[in-house]
């Protein structure tokens, strides 16, 4: 089989509704020649049954990467799932996030040795999240602001995510002031840099995992560039019951340590460096 030029993560848990929606998504790229690595939090046999159905219904290959339900614990299975890509470069993102037509191409295009690629997502209220359908999907019309509006959609600034093209995109992602960070709904990088400064710190649930992998990429030498207004996904509404306060506060201790001693290889990631 021919090695594919982009691995793309989708990490999941317990979701399948929002899974098959995206999975559909990259049905639609125009980009073709990447696998889908799915990184399974510990979901249970309904999720099993929809990837073995797309994998018979979609044209990329899917591989499934799981592990025992044991809480929030994104930054191992990750971890796992990195280890499982084929591909030099890697593209990671959530199963709640529905990629653009243009999504993978994008993120293919703007990749560069030395860097890692930032991009953002565009959130669509729970109503619209449910009626969209895989011919909305495959069709792209759920990615246009007019059908969007027919639906319930408000006006905004943040509209501009799915209408920028060509130089105003170029010019809304240099003026933004959001940071070029590591999102793990929309970044991508070289499979070498991330397994260089060890992938994810496993001690971290939610919040801000992804952020502490980049600025471990950063400590490492690797910069980033903002592609928030180029590479385009919308992201499905749910709730969120795996936040914590304890979460966020231990995990914003972990990146505090991270920037203050340019810490650029955990010892808590792929590779055990502690007992």
């Amino acid at each position: 089989m021919q090695k594919p030029e982009i691995s793309i993560i989708i990490s999941t848990y317990n979701s399948e509704d929002w899974l098959e929606k995206v999975m559909w998504s990259y049905e639609a790229q125009s980009f073709k020649n990447f696998e889908m690595v799915i990184a399974d939090d510990g979901s249970k046999q309904p999720t099993f049954d929809l990837i073995e159905k797309m994998k018979s219904l979609v044209s990329y290959p899917i591989i499934h990467v799981w592990h025992e339900d044991n809480g929030f614990q994104k930054s191992q299975i990750l971890n796992k799932a990195i280890l499982a890509c084929n591909a030099d470069y890697i593209l990671m993102s959530d199963g709640d996030c529905m990629a653009r037509a243009d999504y993978v191409q994008v993120h293919i295009d703007k990749r560069e040795a030395g860097y890692f690629l930032s991009g953002g997502y565009f959130m669509l209220p729970m109503e619209i999240s449910k009626l969209i359908t895989k011919d909305d999907i495959l069709s792209q019309r759920c990615f246009n602001v007019k059908w969007l509006k027919t639906h319930g959609l408000k006006s905004s600034f943040k509209n501009n995510k799915l209408t920028a093209k060509g130089f105003k995109s170029q010019f809304l992602n240099t003026i933004t002031p959001t940071n070029a960070s590591w999102n793990g709904h929309n970044a991508s990088g070289w499979k070498k840099d991330i397994v260089a400064v060890n992938g994810f710190d496993e001690r971290m649930q939610y919040g801000g995992q992804d952020r502490e992998l980049g600025e471990r990429l950063f400590n490492f030498g690797i910069k980033s560039k903002q592609i928030r207004y180029s590479a385009v996904c919308l992201h499905l509404d749910h709730p969120r019951g795996y936040k914590t306060k304890d979460s966020i506060d231990k995990n914003l201790k972990i990146r505090a340590y991270t920037k203050s001693n340019k810490v650029s290889k955990t010892p808590y990631g792929i590779e055990k460096l502690v007992e």
